[in-house]
């Protein structure tokens, strides 16, 4: 009898220590905020440099672990280790794979339908079109035009750190657009060139053709100098901002105005910075950018520029990596404030399905 009660003990103690789990330990980490583009502080005496890479990409969201639960199902833990297996491998297998290079004849131009007037898609690396659209249109162009004024500019070797100012001359007077540079602003060249692609502040492109050697005549002179040896045949400048519609030029001539101005670390840098904090006359303002995409992470965007008046309707250039090909995209008169960004969106789905299409052929 003695023999079966210790006999019961033993088998009562094994039968408790095997049912018994451990406390799972709490971690407790705080998620990383939502990264973004840091502003620009800009002083009116002294600008960001030119040579520095201000914001071009935006960080992403970091997200917190996960915590584990002690007891999963064994069937949920089997499945879960499969996928993680398959998707390693799948990995593995993508990292040795040749990269597929794309070519014009990839592209189904007439998949892609866009609202702009005139639209131009050019392959950087071989020069040539992936898709048109009236591209030899001579349209007023607006403040496209300020590409063309940034890089008078630059190549005039102009001190860009000589304090310039906003004059009565620098008012629009053509089309009444406001501004946020009162007269009697002053401010470094650099700081108006920044101001003027980001931003497109009128004023400010003005105030850096007006202070050119010889004033706005041979400000302007320039920049048609400087087309013409582009090969920019059909455009024309009257003035520096882009107001006035008799600055006109084709999708094509665009196109080699913004591979020109992609050489230019300072315009790609300032036609690219998300939003800047500069100090104007003792006050620190915000300034933002006019193409929305600068700030969108899925873009990789080299150069932009937008534009603007009732004669040439919404445009947008830009200088962009889409689908791991460098390209250029003109797109002219687009009606509706949205139709410019929604047609370079489409563009860039369009790229990415022809380039996943011809991986999937090739595999």
């Amino acid at each position: 009898m003695k023999y079966l009660f210790n006999a019961a003990v033993i088998a009562a103690a094994i039968l408790l220590g095997s049912g018994a789990t451990a406390a799972p330990a709490s971690q407790d980490k705080k998620a990383q905020g939502a990264g973004g583009r840091k502003p620009v502080v800009v002083s009116a005496k002294k600008a960001v440099p030119a040579t520095q890479k201000v914001a071009v990409k935006t960080q992403p969201q970091a997200r917190a672990p996960q915590k584990m639960a002690t007891k999963a199902a064994p069937q949920a833990a089997k499945s879960a280790q499969k996928s993680a297996g398959k998707s390693a491998l799948a990995l593995a297998e993508s990292a040795h794979k040749p990269i597929r290079r794309i070519s014009a004849s990839d592209f189904e131009t007439g998949r892609l339908a866009l609202g702009s007037a005139s639209a131009l898609v050019i392959d950087q690396s071989t020069g040539h079109p992936l898709f048109e659209k009236s591209p030899d249109a001579v349209l007023p162009i607006a403040s496209i035009s300020k590409l063309m004024t940034s890089m008078v500019v630059l190549d005039a070797k102009l001190d860009m750190q000589e304090v310039i100012s906003i004059g009565e001359a620098d008012v629009d007077t053509l089309k009444g657009t406001r501004s946020r540079l009162p007269v009697g602003t002053t401010m470094t060249r650099e700081t108006a060139m920044l101001l003027a692609l980001m931003s497109s502040e009128n004023r400010a492109a003005n105030a850096l053709g007006r202070h050119y050697p010889g004033g706005l005549p041979a400000f302007v002179a320039a920049m048609n100098r400087k087309a013409q040896s582009l090969g920019m045949y059909h455009t024309r400048f009257e003035e520096p901002t882009g107001l006035s519609s008799n600055n006109v030029s084709t999708a094509h001539d665009l196109a080699r105005m913004v591979t020109a101005a992609a050489r230019y670390p300072e315009i790609r840098t300032f036609s690219t910075t998300a939003e800047a904090k500069v100090e104007l006359n003792g006050r620190i303002r915000d300034f933002g950018n006019t193409n929305a995409l600068v700030r969108n992470e899925r873009w990789d965007i080299g150069v932009s520029k937008t534009g603007y008046i009732s004669e040439a309707g919404r445009c947008l250039v830009m200088q962009a990596r889409v689908a791991d090909k460098p390209v250029v995209i003109v797109l002219l008169d687009s009606v509706g404030k949205m139709t410019r960004v929604g047609d370079a969106i489409r563009i860039k789905r369009w790229m990415e399905s022809a380039s996943l299409g011809s991986s999937s052929q090739r595999s």
